[in-house]
């Protein structure tokens, strides 16, 4: 392996851990690997502190193909309380509201679900990476500005109910690229005529790669370490 030269990782991001922190503990140890001090590395694709699984890190001249992972289908199993919200749809903030569940059945969040599928337009969070006139949202948000962004459309290639334990729902979602889950937990909910935000989220696949395919971060160090890498002489 070669990681001046680019080679593709893929590594299952662990609970409460930032995109940035993992590419900077990845890039840590391969930096020791290489035997250099720098090493261009880059993921594709950001995924919510609170959010675990498949990420794609790319290396040295590698990093040119970012852009192209990132505009593979995602897919993701998310676990939605209903009849309650956060400030950012997830548990990241405490509970601001809370909504009858009451007239929620099965029947109607599978009825409800299905009109999610195909082109959407969703309002991205106000706590998210978006970037309203140079800054970011979720650096407003923090600072209690008000935040408005502009719909995007996205694509729901399938969404499925997975299991229905009411007020608690836990949904498989196949997307496009730019989709957030905790918008459309937010916008699932409205559809309710109740409100919801994440308790739980796992992206399983980007493109072809699965959860199956990826290192645990906690086992990168001892994985590296028995590669056989060619250094940049």
């Amino acid at each position: 392996m070669n990681f001046k030269e680019g080679e593709i990782l893929y590594i299952n991001k662990p609970y409460k851990w930032t995109s940035f922190g993992l590419v900077n503990k990845v890039r840590y140890f391969l930096c020791r690997k290489q035997g250099v001090k720098k090493l261009k590395v880059g993921h594709a694709g950001t995924l919510d502190p609170l959010a675990t699984g498949v990420m794609i890190l790319c290396t040295g001249k590698a990093t040119k193909r970012i852009e192209e992972f990132q505009h593979h289908t995602k897919e993701y199993v998310a676990t939605l309380q209903l009849g309650a919200t956060t400030p950012s749809y997830d548990l990241e903030h405490e509970i601001d509201a809370t909504y009858p569940t009451e007239h929620i059945t099965r029947e109607l969040v599978e009825e409800t679900l299905k009109t999610f599928i195909g082109a959407i337009e969703q309002v991205p969070p106000s706590f998210s990476a978006c970037k309203i006139n140079g800054k970011r949202a979720y650096d407003l948000a923090r600072k209690g500005k008000g935040v408005e962004l502009k719909p995007k459309t996205l694509v729901i290639d399938e969404i499925e109910l997975l299991e229905c334990r009411l007020p608690e729902i836990k949904i498989r979602v196949v997307c496009s690229k730019g989709t957030y889950i905790r918008a459309l937990a937010r916008d699932i909910g409205e559809a309710l005529q109740s409100g919801a935000h994440l308790t739980a989220l796992e992206r399983t696949r980007v493109g072809e790669v699965v959860l199956a395919d990826c290192i645990p971060l906690d086992d990168f160090p001892e994985w590296i370490e028995k590669q056989e890498v060619e250094t940049n002489e």
